[in-house]
Order: C-alpha cells, then sequence, then structure tokens
C-alpha cells in the first residue's frame, strides 16, 4: 500500500512508519519524518529503507497538515492520523478525504470531547486503532476497529545489568507540566539517593535532579545500566513510551498507582492501565510517595529482587509489546 502518515509525535511516528516500511509498504511521514533519513535534532535515527521523495517534501513544506491539495491525496491508498491535543488535520480534511481509507491512530491524548469530535466522522467511514483498551472507559466513547498497541524491539531493548547503583526518570518539562506527569511524586520518590537524575528537554528548573537530553544511544545504555526506574506517568495516557522502553530493557520499575495518578483537577476517569500491566508481571504499583521510596530503597539495596522484578517485567513486555506480535497486527488490519 502506499501510505501518508500524518503524525504529531516525532517518536511514535519514527516507530510506526519504521514498521509499516518493514512490512513492505511504500509509507510518506508527514511529521518529523517527511524527510525519512533523519536529522541531528530528532530524538531518533534516519528511518532505514524508507524513500525520500523531494516532491512530498516540498509539497509538504507549503501546505499545512490541515489543508491538504489533491496531490497529497490522490496518490495514497490510506492516510494514517495520529491523535494528539488536537484533531484539526483530520477534522479540517475529512470533507477532502472520507473517499480514502482513513485511520485514526490513537497515542493516549483522547478525551471526551475528542471522542465527540470523531463519533461522526466513524459513521462516514473513519477507521479508528485504539492503543489501549482503556480508552473504552472514556465518556462517550466512540468505538474502534483494531487495538494495537505501541511497541518495542526486544532484540534492541535489551541486558539489563543494574550496576549504575541510582534511580532515573524520563520526562520532558516535569516541573512545568506539574501535576500532569506527577512532578511532586517522581522527585519525593528520588528525593536523597545519590545521582538520581531526570533526563529529557526541558528540566533545567530541576536543578541537581536535571540530567539533560540525551541522545538515543545513552538513553538506552541508561536503562541497561541504572537500578531502578521511577515512573509517574502522564495525565490522560494509560502508558506512554518510556515506560514500555523501560520494561523492554528490565530496568525494575518503581510506578504511582491509580490513587496518585488521577489528580485533583483532572478529569476522572479509569485510564490508566500501568498497574494492571505490572500486576501480569507479579509486581506492584504504590499510592503512597513512602511506599514507593521504599521500593527504590529495595531494589538499590538487593540486587537479587531487582533481578528478579527484571526478568518478570521483560517476559510480560514481550507478550504485550513486542515487535513481533504487534507487526502481525498491523498486517493483519491494513490487508
Amino acid at each position: 500500500m502506499k501510505i501518508q502518515y500524518i503524525s504529531c509525535h516525532a517518536i511514535l511516528e519514527y516507530d510506526e512508519v519504521k514498521l509499516l516500511t518493514e512490512l513492505g509498504h511504500d509509507v510518506d511521514s508527514n511529521g518529523a519524518y517527511r524527510d525519512p533519513r533523519g536529522a541531528y535534532t530528532l530524538p531518533r535515527p534516519g528511518i532505514e529503507g524508507a524513500k525520500f521523495d523531494q516532491a512530498f517534501c516540498d509539497r509538504t513544506a507549503i501546505f499545512p497538515k490541515t489543508n491538504l491539495p489533491k496531490e497529497l491525496i490522490d496518490p495514497y491508498d490510506a492516510l494514517i492520523f495520529m491523535s494528539g491535543e488536537s484533531e484539526q488535520p483530520l477534522l479540517q480534511n475529512w470533507p477532502n478525504i472520507k473517499h480514502k481509507r482513513v485511520i485514526w491512530r490513537t497515542i493516549g491524548q483522547s478525551t471526551p470531547a475528542t471522542e465527540r469530535a470523531i463519533a461522526p466522522l466513524i459513521k462516514e467511514g473513519l477507521q479508528v486503532i485504539r492503543y489501549s483498551p482503556k480508552e473504552r472507559n472514556i465518556s462517550g466513547y466512540a468505538g474502534d476497529d483494531a487495538m494495537i498497541r505501541f511497541y518495542k524491539d526486544p532484540d534492541e531493548f535489551k541486558e539489563w545489568t543494574g550496576v549504575d547503583k541510582r534511580p532515573i526518570n524520563f520526562s520532558q518539562s516535569l516541573r512545568g507540566r506539574g501535576r500532569s506527569c506527577h512532578y511532586d511524586e517522581i522527585l519525593g520518590s528520588m528525593m536523597g539517593f545519590d545521582g538520581a537524575k531526570v533526563y529529557g528537554t526541558g528540566n533545567a528548573d530541576l536543578g541537581m535532579f536535571n540530567g539533560g537530553e540525551v541522545p538515543y544511544w545513552h538513553l538506552k545504555e541508561l536503562m541497561q545500566h541504572c537500578r531502578v526506574f521511577v515512573y509517574g506517568g502522564t495525565w490522560p495516557a494509560s502508558y506512554t513510551l518510556s515506560f514500555i522502553e523501560a520494561m523492554m530493557t528490565g530496568i525494575p520499575i518503581v510506578a504511582i498507582g491509580k490513587n496518585l495518578m488521577y489528580s485533583p483537577g483532572f478529569e476522572q476517569f479509569d485510564f490508566y492501565e500501568v498497574p494492571e500491566i505490572m500486576q501480569l508481571a507479579g509486581l506492584q504499583t504504590f499510592d503512597d510517595i513512602g511506599a514507593m521510596r521504599n521500593m527504590v530503597q529495595q531494589y538499590l539495596e538487593r540486587p537479587e529482587l531487582a533481578q528478579e522484578a527484571s526478568k518478570k517485567q521483560r517476559q510480560t513486555a514481550i507478550e504485550l509489546f513486542g515487535k513481533a506480535g504487534i507487526a502481525k497486527q498491523w498486517a493483519d488490519f491494513l490487508g
């Protein structure tokens, strides 16, 4: 198939355009990877095997995603729109693209308002791929055609050692986003442990906890060698990419539970899937910062306990998020 992937999230775009390309599809990415060879400014490398189309790149530089011209519609067998904070590219293009196979791919940003906006399009033929079964708990849920999770390659995220005895976290603008990504819980769980760092952009205001932005190869090394991963999630995502990467690598995760996730001031609905996923691995999440700190300390002081958690997490990650299984689901869906 010839597919246009309209994106708003560079890392997920990289993963899925890469996978669709490997499945044999001709994919043009209307996002960070308009040039699939990549750039040093991107958080992921180039996409091997993807073709660079100069004409496509030139057109997408002129026409915004909200106003695709005929020449950016007609050549495609399918158009995949990634969901995000705004569904405007899909909604504004809909009258001109609804005769095509159009797919809305959710990434954990849906709210009742989003569901209401999408529902009329589903009645007119829009297909929906969800990323978590928890989305069915959103008020006014508009439906789905498939549930395909994000994925990670177990041959790439692997070989956890835990030799670097410190807790880490990966978040963008942790203080700035505050309650939506649980700033208090993450720093409260890491306070007092030597070498504790938060890695990611926009964290200069974290002082001694700021680990800065790291390149892709270093991100994987940190997950391989650090002892504990503290996870706070992001409202309203059921789970995030950093959680999958940590699970797949095998770094023991200390994650907040549902009571901490459902913060006052945010819409309350049962979207957070991490407790159930951790339970599948025979592990737990925590609804108290003191309990999280205690678990971090246990992993730091008891390597055998950390090793046991690592094995359980990785096995569960391969079953839920392994690349081979997710590739088959995409292949079956696209046909």
